[in-house]
């Protein structure tokens, strides 16, 4: 396929376009104003038990539809028009937490959940739309690219609504309430403004089946059968997204859940905040010249180093007393969480049959929202029963370690072979 760089670009600036959900939204200020501000009078624990459960439930919700999704998506060349579908369902319901009241966390949740499906949900056909964007030898390169650009565009509004929290004056706001449900709106139209470059200069190249949605969506049932029966087929391709489910699971949840946690050791808002600025800014070179390293060292290799590194991570949470440590972690997290997350969709792709990019990636993601229901879970359940939030977080080293396990056991070589000479036929699956 004719590689575009203005195509590589404006697929990568989708990155820098949710990202901004991610850090202002769901890793900052939607935790602590839930705390403060949505949900009075409950204490830290209880809060991080809702919050959990808020997280698990949106991941659920993504984690059964992603699958059919894709078989979907890939049956009609739907990828494009799902993502834009996701991506407004996202950045409206972003918006909407513009008009929550105080006190009234049910409905806040209510809006977070489905932001969180539109924002999951985009990234399936986001990540599906990938090796049709770049060559095989581009892959590593545009994926990185995608979480820089991702890290600095998502940092730079942030940076911007920190601002507007600590001087609220300044930008002709009332109050630092006021300052973050702004932010929470300009997140909103941020999204939907920069992901325009990929709605209108990216192709969906998966070939047209001259199939209608609803005989879209009947094969795409069909083929998540198919789906399911391959992966007995493609036993490499299973392990690696097994490990990649328990890994990526951990991963996910520090993500979401380490302001939550910096917050109930007592560490100041203040603080919390520049820690997540520090992570952005130093994740954007981190993920091109983790990339850099992958090719270097080899692409599992570099994704092992990065599990490691993020099984230190919580043993050195569990052990953390004040903000300065807070800060070195906050250095340690965006070392590795743009080279973990992008070799691991570049390097999965090596091992996808062609032509059901969407579909696979469904499963990719699925797995990925099936351990983000166990992960938050698993820290707000023993963080609830054992009154601890240093035991919650010291939990997720048993995932890092069985996800290492796991990756050890792929062979990559094998992987690429079994998925050259697959063949999905017309009533079953062969290889």
């Amino acid at each position: 396929m004719k590689q575009s760089k203005r195509a590589m670009i404006s697929w990568s600036l989708y990155d820098w376009a949710n990202s901004a959900f991610a850090t202002t939204v769901m890793a900052a200020f939607f935790p602590i104003f839930f705390s403060s501000y949505w949900s009075l009078g409950q204490d830290s624990e209880t809060t991080t038990f809702f919050l959990g459960m808020a997280n698990s439930v949106e991941s659920l919700i993504v984690a059964v539809l992603a699958p059919m999704l894709g078989a979907i998506a890939d049956s009609g060349s739907y990828r494009k028009k799902f993502l834009i579908f996701f991506a407004f369902l996202g950045s409206i319901m972003t918006g909407a937490l513009y008009l929550v009241a105080a006190g009234h966390w049910v409905q806040a949740m209510a809006f977070y959940v489905l932001a969180n499906i539109g924002f999951a949900g985009a990234n399936i056909f986001y990540d599906a739309l990938l090796p049709g964007v770049a060559g095989h030898d581009k892959l590593d390169f545009v994926s990185a690219l995608g979480y820089g650009m991702g890290y600095i565009g998502g940092g730079l509004l942030f940076l911007l609504n920190v601002l507007m929290v600590l001087f609220p004056a300044a930008f002709g706001l009332a109050d630092t309430v006021q300052a973050v449900r702004v932010s929470f709106l300009m997140v909103a139209i941020w999204w939907i403004v920069f992901s325009l470059p990929l709605f209108f200069f990216v192709k969906d190249d998966a070939p047209s089946k001259g199939l209608g949605v609803k005989a879209a969506v009947k094969k795409g049932f069909s083929d998540v059968v198919h789906t399911v029966k391959s992966l007995r087929k493609l036993k490499m391709t299973a392990l690696f997204l097994v490990a990649f489910w328990c890994y990526i699971d951990g991963v996910d949840t520090i993500i979401r859940m380490a302001v939550d946690y910096g917050t109930s050791l007592g560490f100041p808002a203040e603080s919390l905040v520049i820690a997540l600025l520090i992570t952005q800014f130093v994740a954007f070179p981190a993920a091109l010249a983790y990339n850099w390293f992958g090719h270097k060292v080899g692409l599992k290799r570099a994704i092992m180093i990065a599990i490691c590194a993020y099984a230190l991570i919580s043993c050195m949470g569990f052990f953390m007393t004040n903000v300065t440590q807070f800060y070195v972690l906050a250095v340690m997290i965006g070392l590795f969480q743009g080279g973990i997350q992008a070799l691991s969709r570049s390097y999965y792709a090596r091992f996808i049959p062609a032509g059901q990019e969407a579909q696979f990636y469904g499963f990719y993601n699925m797995l990925g929202k099936f351990a983000a229901i166990i992960g938050p879970m698993l820290v707000g359940v023993v963080t609830l029963f054992t009154s601890s939030h240093r035991a919650g977080i010291l939990s997720l080293v048993v995932l890092f370690a069985v996800g290492a396990i796991l990756l050890h056991r792929v062979d990559e070589e094998e992987a690429a072979k079994a998925a050259r000479s697959f063949v999905v036929g017309e009533e079953g699956v062969d290889a």
